[in-house]
């Protein structure tokens, strides 16, 4: 391994097998990289399959001319694998984590509201219609009170008619027109914003994930060239070659001296400054998970009300209703009626004819059928939940490994310009010496 390394950092192959080599290694890193390419452009990103197997062929093509040829490019292409344990790596899996709970989870509130629509859709539908049809009950009602009076009352004093007529019945069709017409809006309202969200979601997950590989590849090159330009850019590590160069100078005291400033790339041990940094970067991981709980509580939620709606309205079908018509039903004539001359008799009246009606009649109130369509509620998928999760897990994971891949990039850079890294230890063994006269 430490051979296959030595030839992968050379900045020139020494022979043909070196040539070969470095070749061999180069193709295997970017068919490795063209797959996973594919897959992240396919199943993440959700471009066509044709699409993402053009782009990820020609884009291994070029990654192997440029391996195999770039010396500083195998540089940069070599950190960006630890640097995506650093904030570009995890603005990926951010993106990621975005993208699985909007696709995943957003639909699920979004049928589980049309659930709960569909269930109000329902019970309007089916108490109107039973209401109209309690019209027919008082039209009955009416009618057989209209006979009671017909009968009551002499036929010369008999109104024409003691009926009453009811018209909303012939109006129920247009009201169950408008009624399917309004549902209809709602459903397509509702499949227009579903779609909007997911496509504005697919558009911005895929812009910010480009970005996010092109600031990846950015930071690793300005790693690069700081590390190539200043000497003095993430050197405070005591290496193998610091340490050869105190012990030749006799001068391990410096080393010793300066323990609580250096540490070693190596080692576990970090800074007060680093352990400070890694805990901003965890309440930041903190804030976006609560946020994503937020939404994943939505859900839940959504659900719960959906399938209590449908079983209640499934219980809460039929509401007996008991309607009871107690009249008394008199008739008479006055006095002054049946008299020539009214000043000769006193007022009084004169009952003709009376009756007592008394009759109850049913009906019942439907407010749910088995022909309305109402589509099942949708559990959240709990296979969703552990997908994110456990890349929330290598989020905070990242948080404490970024300062270890930090130091990994000073590690590959220095195997990559070996020349330069010794001009930064004399330097660093320069300044702990001009430190130490100073104290």
């Amino acid at each position: 391994m430490a051979d296959l390394w030595w030839i992968y950092s050379k900045p020139v192959p020494a022979g043909g097998r070196e040539l070969c080599t470095l070749f061999l290694q180069c193709s295997c890193i970017t068919a490795v990289i063209g797959g996973l390419f594919y897959n992240w452009m396919f199943a993440s990103l959700e471009y066509s399959w044709h699409l993402s197997v053009a782009v990820a062929v020609s884009f291994s093509l070029l990654l192997l001319l440029t391996l195999f040829l770039v010396h500083p490019a195998r540089c940069v292409f070599s950190m960006i694998m630890p640097t995506l344990g650093t904030k570009q790596g995890r603005k990926l899996l951010f993106s990621t984590c975005i993208m699985i709970a909007v696709v995943n989870i957003t639909p699920n509130i979004i049928s589980n509201i049309k659930t709960i629509l569909q269930v109000i859709q329902c019970i309007w539908k089916n108490s109107s219609d039973s209401f109209l049809n309690s019209t027919a009950l008082l039209e009955k009602v009416s009618w057989e009170f209209g006979d009671a009076v017909q009968e009551t009352i002499p036929s010369m004093y008999k109104p024409m008619n003691g009926h009453f007529r009811f018209s909303l019945l012939q109006n129920s069709s247009l009201i169950y027109h408008k009624m399917h017409l309004a549902g209809e809006k709602i459903s397509r309202e509702f499949l227009s914003v579903e779609v909007l969200v997911k496509d504005s979601i697919r558009v911005a997950n895929r812009l910010a994930a480009g970005f996010f590989m092109l600031y990846l590849c950015f930071e690793s090159t300005w790693y690069l060239k700081n590390y190539l330009t200043n000497l003095s850019f993430d050197n405070f590590y005591i290496t193998k070659k610091l340490e050869r160069l105190a012990a030749d100078r006799r001068a391990a005291h410096l080393l010793v001296c300066s323990s609580k400033k250096l540490i070693r790339p190596t080692g576990l041990k970090m800074s007060w400054e680093e352990v400070g940094q890694c805990l901003v970067r965890a309440m930041l991981v903190t804030v976006a998970l609560m946020l994503l709980l937020v939404l994943v509580a939505m859900d839940h939620f959504a659900f719960s009300v959906a399938d209590t709606a449908v079983t209640k309205a499934a219980q809460f079908s039929v509401v007996p209703v008991t309607l009871s018509v107690k009249y008394k039903v008199s008739s008479g004539v006055s006095c002054p009626a049946l008299c020539g001359d009214p000043a000769l008799c006193p007022f009084r009246e004169v009952v003709v004819g009376i009756a007592d009606f008394n009759k109850t009649y049913q009906h019942h109130l439907i407010f749910s059928s088995a022909q309305c369509r109402i589509s099942p509620p949708r559990p959240p998928n709990p296979s969703v939940l552990l997908v994110v999760g456990l890349l929330f897990c290598i989020l905070y994971g990242t948080v404490f490994l970024e300062t270890y891949a930090r130091r990994l990039c000073r590690g590959i850079a220095a195997s990559f310009f070996q020349s330069c890294e010794e001009k930064r230890v004399l330097h660093l063994y320069r300044k702990l010496s001009r430190r130490h006269r100073k104290e």
